[in-house]
């Protein structure tokens, strides 16, 4: 491996690599390639505030492979994003691409900001100079940006103006998670929840004996933790659990998702509602069918992964397991639906966006949700066949990554990349 500095998450995704790269029986200097991103762009954004000071900015778009296709991955807005993080995250983007079918390869982006210290204006500018900057390396048929943490439709509504302004190209397709007035589609809000509550349910037929009635947990509840609530009791579970930053609520009875939402709507912490208040540490080793992580990377890890009682967990958020929690939980039989197939229902609703722009907005929404729940149920099916022919002495990860990785080797291949 490369001795580039690496975050946490960067190291964790190597890791995992190495682990699964070794079960392919992969040369060394393929390992080496996978490991690397193709492209890291690092840019500077320099603005002038509403208080007349200049506030620079630091961005990156890191593009992992493209070896199946145009890269394709989220921009986020943190005050904690790092290159190595967005390196990270675009190569799970490949793995994600790749065992989903899409005919992408694994980008993402970022700048490291506070986008509440900014007023809108400023927001808009800083949106502006980051597309300003990087614009000759994105395209429709190139790199196709999509909202992240603390992006939004608007922002790609901005992005896609100075993206037109700059190169000249009236490009609709070159984002996704648009407004649905310039070609976006309704399905995108929620098509990350949606995938990840058809993954739990076709996952649990498989582990259990379905979802109806089994008591699931979510951590975080955010767009992603709200949706998969909503779609998961609307199946047939009852959900006992949820939380946010500030903590997290048990009730035995099951929790009303929308009540949840009408308090965070009014500012209220999900602690707020009627039940048992519990630390986000609590909630995750709490007794329960399902659990589902969809907050932060690396909450479960060698110091609680021992004491988690979920009989299947559902990785809704990017990394939430470390290494170390995969081989703990595995000895304990817990079931682990990784990731890169979990919460991929966002990319595949991006997909169909994607390919919307380019026929010429023809797919109304309802069609857009069936083909996510298709392409979904497919990619688990085509998993669990997989796993049980030549991964069954590993776990969903490993079957996963190995399906996704020897994927992209042999495009790579085939087109003389390695």
């Amino acid at each position: 491996m490369s001795d580039i500095v690496t975050s946490d998450l960067y190291t964790q995704q190597l890791k995992k690599l190495e682990r699964v790269s070794q079960i392919l029986s992969l040369e060394n200097d393929v390992i080496e390639s996978l490991s690397q991103p193709e492209r890291v762009i690092q840019v500077k954004v320099n603005l002038k505030g509403n208080d007349g000071r200049v506030k620079t900015f630091i961005g990156w778009r890191s593009q992992h492979n493209s070896a199946l296709g145009p890269y394709k991955g989220g921009v986020r807005f943190s005050p904690n994003v790092t290159q190595t993080e967005v390196m990270a995250l675009s190569m799970m983007m490949t793995w994600k691409n790749s065992l989903l079918g899409l005919p992408y390869g694994g980008g993402k982006g970022g700048i490291r900001v506070d986008p509440r210290s900014l007023h809108r204006d400023e927001l808009e500018r800083l949106s502006r100079g980051y597309v300003k900057a990087i614009y000759n390396y994105i395209g429709s048929d190139i790199d196709i940006p999509a909202p992240d943490l603390n992006t939004d439709p608007q922002i790609m509504a901005w992005f896609l103006d100075e993206y037109i302004k700059v190169s000249g190209k009236v490009d609709f397709a070159t984002f996704t998670g648009k407004p649905v007035e310039i070609g976006g589609l309704n399905v995108r809000e929620y098509s990350t929840g949606l995938g990840l509550a058809t993954i739990t349910k076709v996952a649990t037929e498989k582990v259990l004996d379905g979802v109806e009635g089994k008591r699931i947990i979510i951590q975080g509840f955010g767009n992603v933790g709200y949706y998969a609530a909503k779609f998961l009791t609307e199946m047939g579970g009852k959900v006992i659990g949820v939380s946010d930053s500030k903590g997290g609520i048990i009730t035995e009875n099951g929790i009303d998702p929308e009540k949840v939402l009408e308090l965070k709507k009014n500012g209220e912490p999900v602690s707020s509602y009627e039940g048992k208040k519990v630390t986000n540490e609590q909630l995750l080793t709490w007794d329960c069918d399902i659990l589902i992580p969809a907050a932060v990377e690396n909450v479960i890890n060698k110091t609680n992964a021992s004491q988690v009682k979920a009989k299947i967990i559902v990785e809704g958020a990017n990394g939430p397991l470390t290494a170390d929690a995969d081989d703990i939980l595995r000895r304990n039989n817990v079931t682990v639906i990784p990731d890169i197939l979990a919460n991929s229902g966002g990319v595949v609703g991006s997909y169909v966006e994607w390919a919307n722009n380019k026929m010429g907005d023809i797919v109304e929404d309802e069609e857009a949700r069936k083909l996510i729940i298709t392409r979904m149920e497919k990619a688990f099916n085509n998993m669990y066949q997989e796993h049980e022919k030549k991964f069954s002495e590993y776990d969903f990860r490993t079957s996963a990554m190995a399906i996704a990785i020897e994927r992209v080797v042999r495009a790579s291949k085939l087109r003389g990349l390695m």
